[in-house]
């Protein structure tokens, strides 16, 4: 991931300036923990999609809507973000947020209905995106040591937060489907009372934002390209994390959970290290047509060995390196190619990406009941060919706005708004 000197010139981040990052006040390390709990949504409930299933009596679409309520009403949610943060402070932001987590995921785990589940998962997601949207500007502005530094420790919680998310999922629903619901409730319980205790009071930013400002954003033709590529990757991304464990019907709640601690493992090293490493030898644009073509091959390689258990467990493994670059890759495009704020161009960019992508897993679910285990992966690689030839077509206007990029000034909010696409 890049960031803007204050120059304004796109330069990679350092990984130190004098001193180890580890060394941070202990309000970043509350908000650094709460990242990793929150980060744990994204795949703690893979490994237990089929058990709810089977003790709720619902289908396979129908569980596939606990990511699309949890990601439709996040990307909504992102639109609001700014405007709540703006005016009644990053702590006050946050706190909401976890409070929200703690209060849904809580509901979710003593329901009786499948129904129920969706409903308070979606209420889930709007404290997630309360409490995303604002964690990495408070943590850049309550750390010692370089932004860079300040980065890296967030990309870590991200990173740990995919990565264990799935086995914690695994670890706790071998007990009961409600386990990882209630453990999330506690462990958000924990940051919640150490962010109040550590992280001192912070005021209303000095500039509020309007909830137009992102669609406004949106009528700039590279963020509209940019934007219009991350759904197609997000229906393939969705696609994936809904069908891989009802591919894999002899795999138990355990098993389901190492394999996706593996996905999310390469996911987090790709975005962190292969992500700039391939950047800069090819360029952005390049790297990313490149790291949408495989993950969308290995979709379709899916798609053909559907029946073979092999087949699907090492195609989900796999995926973690091309999403891990896709992101890092899309979200720096965002951040680089669009003339407006960087917090509203995330803002656009996450609206569109996570309210898109949520109909991936309804869909691709729907088609495994009546075509079978193969359509969802044939329906995902197709849609992310497609963002590749989006891509492709729109190469030229993305470039030129990389290139011709005005000089910005750089601050925590603008750091934060950076890693807002690193989370899927």
């Amino acid at each position: 991931m890049t960031a803007t000197a204050d120059s304004g010139t796109h330069t990679p981040i350092a990984a130190d300036s004098g001193g180890s990052f580890l060394r941070q006040p202990r309000a970043v390390w509350a908000v650094a923990f709460a990242c990793v709990i929150a980060f744990m949504g994204i795949g703690l409930v893979d490994p237990i999609l089929k058990e709810i299933a089977a003790k709720l009596e619902a289908t396979p679409s129908q569980v596939s809507l606990l990511f699309t309520s949890y990601m439709a009403v996040m990307g909504v949610a992102m639109l609001i973000t700014g405007v709540v943060s703006t005016r009644i402070g990053a702590k006050r932001t946050l706190l909401t947020g976890l409070a929200l987590i703690i209060v849904f995921a809580g509901l979710a785990g003593m329901s009786g209905s499948v129904g129920a589940v969706i409903g308070f998962r979606a209420g889930w997601g709007l404290g997630n995106a309360l409490f995303i949207a604002t964690a990495l500007s408070t943590i850049v502005s309550s750390s010692k040591g370089s932004l860079g530094q300040a980065i890296i420790l967030f990309e870590a919680a991200l990173g740990l937060g995919i990565a264990s998310g799935p086995l914690v999922g695994g670890l706790l629903g071998e007990q009961s489907w409600r386990g990882p619901f209630f453990g999330v409730s506690v462990l958000m319980t924990v940051a919640l009372v150490a962010t109040a205790v550590l992280l001192p009071a912070t005021p209303p930013a000095p500039r509020r934002t309007t909830l137009a400002d992102p669609f406004k954003a949106l009528a700039h033709p590279a963020l509209a390209v940019i934007a219009a590529v991350a759904v197609c990757y997000n229906l393939g991304f969705f696609s994936l994390l809904a069908a891989g464990p009802f591919a894999l019907p002899e795999a138990g709640i355990m098993q389901i959970g190492w394999i996706f601690f593996g996905w999310g493992v390469l996911l987090a090293i790709a975005s962190v290290a292969l992500a700039p490493w391939v950047r800069r030898r090819v360029g952005t644009v390049p790297a990313l047509v490149g790291a949408l073509a495989l993950f969308a091959l290995d979709l379709l390689a899916m798609a053909l060995g559907a029946d073979t258990a092999a087949v699907v467990i090492v195609g989900i493994v796999v995926a973690g390196a091309f999403l891990g670059v896709i992101n890092t890759l899309v979200t720096e495009a965002v951040m680089g190619a669009a003339p407006v704020e960087r917090p509203v161009a995330s803002s656009a960019y996450s609206f569109v990406r996570f309210t898109g992508g949520a109909v991936g897993p309804y869909v691709a679910l729907k088609l495994a009941e009546h075509q079978g285990s193969a359509a969802p992966f044939w329906f995902g690689g197709i849609a992310v060919a497609v963002g590749v030839v989006v891509m492709l077509a729109g190469a030229r206007t993305v470039s030129t706005a990389l290139h011709d990029e005005a000089p910005a000034p750089h601050s925590p909010e603008e750091a934060q708004a950076e890693a807002l696409g690193d989370l899927a």
